[in-house]
């Protein structure tokens, strides 16, 4: 059997309660990753190209409703530069349009999951969210310059 990834999970949200309650959750689910919280589309921009942090095992959870660089201006950039276009990024957010979630896709989103506005069902959905981040295996070494 393969030795775990040691995933770094970058969370995107410009919310700080629901960026607290992901990260609540997501530790009630025993994930055992770094977890990296970036408030808006730049910082995360930043955190992988400007100060050259891009982990070789990432996830992005990406909010798209953010102010300055959206969600989806976010994922176009990501998905368009050799260095980064391997990293999954799971849209993750309160927009629950047909077409909204497909334009995601089209521009290569690899999950999107729509928050509930319900506290106990947000807290439960992240809770599953993380269950399936402990077993999810990313391309390795693709990441480096």
């Amino acid at each position: 059997m393969p030795e775990p990834q040691t995933l770094t999970l970058l969370v995107v949200e410009d919310d700080p309660g629901h960026a607290r309650l992901i990260e609540k959750n997501l530790r009630r689910s025993s994930v055992s990753c770094e977890i990296v919280k970036l408030t808006d589309g730049q910082q995360i921009l930043d955190y992988l190209f400007t100060n050259g942090k891009a982990a070789e095992s990432a996830v992005v959870l990406l909010d798209l409703n953010m102010p300055g660089l959206s969600g989806y201006q976010v994922l176009q950039r990501l998905k368009a530069h050799e260095r980064t276009r391997s990293i999954p990024v799971v849209i993750l957010t309160t927009t629950d349009d047909a077409a909204e979630i497909q334009r995601c896709y089209d521009l290569g989103c690899n999950a999107y999951v729509t928050k509930p506005v319900d506290y106990e069902q947000f807290s439960e959905m992240i809770h599953r969210l993380g269950l399936f981040l402990s077993i999810v295996r990313t391309p390795e070494g693709y990441a480096k310059s």
